[in-house]
């Protein structure tokens, strides 16, 4: 596999720029028009891409109040996972409107499929790459289905084990496809920042030769600025147009403001990070004037030695005449005081 992969002619990987995606998820609300201005948004705040989620109730699980399908110890207490899954999903026949909403406005539009149907329906709308949940990252299956259609896969690895996530890869690898990113993901919502483990991105990479992000479900702008800082080439946060429009997902979703702020911090990232570099930059180069240089501060007569009464370290260093670098200055010492050691039978 390569460490790059290509997104409508968008290289994506280690030294280009970082590709954000502006996840829409549940924050629609059952309303076309709030789904337009959620891509609408996305594109304003400074997303790359935006990201759906193709499935329905009856696609995901059953419709059973059985103890197994009720909801513990996470946000969504109290939903069966149907009801649930009713009240988040997106309807099917937006998503192609959408997806040339969002062509439009210089966006790429693909989804999550959680099933073989998802994956047929996302291939007529011939979507550009394919995300893969973390809650699907062991389903073997939609891995290999998914990756038979040779798209580009983002994988996320939320709960995932270092063998789990192999097994992915190699699924991948096996079923010929040839772009795979992994998102590290903390499948905990909201996620706070000690959670994270950030150093995991440069150690997936390594393990896997492929190009690495992070799926934020944390509410801090800093957790993906560091997250770039240490590789990563994507990032992936959840959008929404105001966390008072209520919905499954609203309270770990960034508003615009918000996200173009980590936009904006992010490209700031970027460019602070640069190159390994030594000597001075070009923006440097005045300011050199305020080092010093070894001046003769007295008279001296012809032959006379320097020392310290007659010669400081002081500012500038200047370039109008030939600066001589402090650095020196215990050198020609040494050299001094050695040739009248020599001189005298030292």
């Amino acid at each position: 596999m390569n460490n790059f992969i290509e997104i409508n002619g968008r290289r994506i990987g280690p030294n280009e720029p970082t590709y954000i995606i502006a996840e829409l998820s549940a924050n629609h609300g059952h309303d076309f028009e709030v789904a337009v201005k959620l891509v609408e948004a996305a594109k304003a705040a400074g997303a790359d891409a935006v990201k759906l989620q193709t499935y329905t109730s009856d696609t995901l699980t059953i419709d059973s109040n059985q103890p197994y399908f009720q909801i513990k110890g996470t946000i969504w207490e109290g939903y069966n996972l149907y009801k649930l899954y009713g009240e988040a999903y997106m309807p099917w026949e937006w998503q192609p409107k959408l997806k040339q909403v969002a062509n439009e406005l210089g966006l790429d539009l693909f989804s999550t499929p959680f099933d073989d149907t998802a994956v047929d329906f996302l291939q007529e709308m011939n979507v550009p790459a394919f995300k893969i949940a973390s809650f699907e990252n062991v389903d073997l299956p939609l891995i290999r289905r998914v990756a038979q259609t040779g798209k580009p896969i983002i994988l996320s690895n939320g709960m995932a084990t270092l063998a789990e996530l192999d097994e992915a890869v190699q699924t991948v690898r096996e079923a010929g496809g040839e772009q795979l990113a992994l998102l590290k993901c903390v499948s905990s919502y909201p996620a706070v920042p000690a959670q994270m483990h950030l150093r995991t991105i440069p150690h997936l990479a390594a393990a896997f030769g492929v190009p690495v992000g992070l799926s934020d479900h944390s509410m801090d702008v800093a957790v993906p600025v560091a997250a770039v800082t240490l590789g990563a080439c994507i990032i992936e946060k959840h959008f929404t147009l105001s966390r008072e429009m209520k919905g499954p997902d609203s309270t770990f979703s960034l508003e615009p403001d918000e996200f173009a702020t980590m936009v904006a911090a992010v490209r700031t990232a970027e460019q602070a990070l640069g190159g390994v570099q030594y000597g001075p930059t070009a923006a440097e180069k005045s300011s050199q004037t305020f080092r010093r240089s070894l001046f003769v501060v007295a008279d001296m007569a012809e032959g006379e030695l320097f020392t310290e009464q007659n010669v400081r370290s002081i500012a500038p260093a200047t370039a109008c005449t030939p600066a001589i670098c402090p650095m020196y200055w215990g050198a020609r010492q040494t050299a001094q005081l050695n040739g009248a050691h020599h001189s005298h039978g030292i």
